[in-house]
């Protein structure tokens, strides 16, 4: 079982320790005058699936033995007007460098959107979800 703590700092800022030992500071929409100490709590849903999917990805081309160089994966988010304001539309994008083959690509990005990736799964329940990609040869 995963397991998460979050401990007040004060204003909108919150310390967090995972199972793992790593530590984060989460901060939500700071006013005008205030800095940001942290990534808001929704933003770290995209955060995980960005991961989620980004390790998916990188494992199964691996496994193809793809000749991959790099990866940038970037999530965009837009969020319902109303409370509880979850996540209703979600684009990833997929920048690949490397030489490899676009069929493999294309199928390892649906194996993680549509097999693997569990932050693609539950998101989906209350979200659209896309994907576009772009293959950067080397």
């Amino acid at each position: 079982m995963n397991e998460v703590s979050v401990q007040w700092i004060d204003g909108n800022a919150f310390s967090t320790v995972t199972g793992s030992g790593h530590t984060l500071v989460l901060d939500s929409k700071p006013k005008e005058e205030e800095t940001s100490a942290g990534p808001a709590p929704m933003e770290m849903l995209l955060v995980g699936l960005a991961g989620c999917t980004a390790v998916d990805v990188v494992h199964i081309l691996r496994r193809q033995r793809q000749p991959m160089t790099g990866l940038q994966v970037t999530v965009k988010g837009e969020r319902a007007d109303d409370y509880p304001m979850v996540y209703t539309n979600i684009t990833i994008e997929y920048v690949v460098q490397g030489d490899v083959d676009e069929e493999k690509l294309e199928r390892a990005i649906a194996l993680s959107e549509e097999k693997y990736c569990s932050a693609s799964a539950m998101l989906g329940k209350t979200a659209h979800i896309e994907h576009t990609y772009r293959l950067e040869k080397d």
